[in-house]
């Protein structure tokens, strides 16, 4: 009983910090989005503007929770909560100092939360009964589960080096060489294929705000806007942990582990401030053309050599 109010706690305190996180990437987000389009972020709540992503979020919880009349109601408003919970579910896989969980298949699990994201994003589209929504939400379908096939393969380049399913030996295995040296391309292709994965740009074709006013979430106000949100900007937050765990190790209370998780968090930003969106045909081709063949061909190389010096031993 102890062990698990103990951990209840632990999932308590990750909850507010995961939070608090996300409140100051959002603001960091403005600002620095600011200064690459040469205007000034928030700054007036707060001294220079620090207190504005807490005002926002009063602001969204406060407002009138609107629903259009035709949608399916309860599935229309519990969409938001699923992908909400789902995302700390996959955060609190993360083993830090205290261990939340910490299990042998825990690289698996995380491949399965992962992978149902995409049904927060569809179900929320159809059960607003909005062809905008709609449309939003088949768009994000077909480029998740398109990018879901070369990630579970890239991921699998990373499991056949650590050789464990286990998410903490990714730690004691790259203290004295990091996986980024022996697979740089792999990297590369690990944090593009993240990006279409957040649906963030320039792969943000579910909430394309030209073409579908908002895409999926277009028909969500006051809170179940802010919970989209919020898995959203988590989500970031956790795909640049679980990228900088997978290619540069460390323990995660160190400063650098977290300088090198602020950095990566900050490149989303920087490419969403630099880079147009794609078009929807050239993001399939990018994956199946391009994305697959490469982490296919690692996945045989890193194998057969696993397999030569598996021989060679005996």
């Amino acid at each position: 009983m102890k062990d698990f109010f103990s951990g209840m706690l632990s999932f308590l305190l990750l909850m507010v910090l995961v939070l608090v996180g996300v409140a100051f990437l959002t603001l960091l987000e403005r600002k620095v989005l600011g200064y690459i389009q040469i205007r000034k972020g928030p700054n007036k709540v707060g001294m220079i503007g620090i207190l504005q992503a807490f005002s926002d979020a009063i602001k969204l919880f406060t407002k009138e929770n609107t629903y259009p009349s035709k949608s399916n109601y309860l599935v229309y408003y519990f969409c938001p909560i699923f992908s909400f919970l789902l995302c700390f579910i996959c955060w609190s896989l993360i083993p830090f100092l205290w261990c939340m969980i910490n299990f042998n298949f825990g690289f698996l699990f995380f491949m399965v939360c992962l992978s149902m994201g995409v049904y927060g994003v569809m179900v929320a589209g159809w059960s607003s009964n909005s062809s905008y929504s709609l449309l939003g939400g088949l768009r994000a379908v077909a480029q998740t589960i398109s990018y879901e096939v070369s990630l579970a393969f890239l991921m699998m380049n990373m499991l056949i080096l650590s050789g464990s399913y286990s998410l903490l030996d990714f730690y004691w295995l790259q203290n004295f060489c990091w996986f980024l040296f022996t697979s740089f391309p792999l990297f590369l292709l690990l944090f593009t294929s993240m990006l279409a994965e957040t649906n963030r740009t320039p792969f943000d074709f579910a909430e394309g705000e030209s073409e579908l006013v908002s895409g999926f979430n277009v028909e969500y106000s006051s809170g179940g806007f802010a919970l989209i949100f919020l898995a959203e900007y988590a989500s970031i937050l956790l795909m640049s942990l679980v990228v900088v765990l997978m290619f540069f190790g460390g323990e995660t209370s160190s400063a650098l582990f977290f300088i090198m998780v602020s950095f990566l968090a900050f490149s989303f930003i920087w490419v969403r401030g630099t880079l147009p969106r794609y078009r929807y045909d050239k993001l399939m081709n990018v994956c199946w053309k391009s994305f697959l063949p490469v982490s296919l061909l690692y996945l045989v190389f890193y194998f057969s050599l696993k397999l030569f010096i598996m021989m060679s031993m005996f």
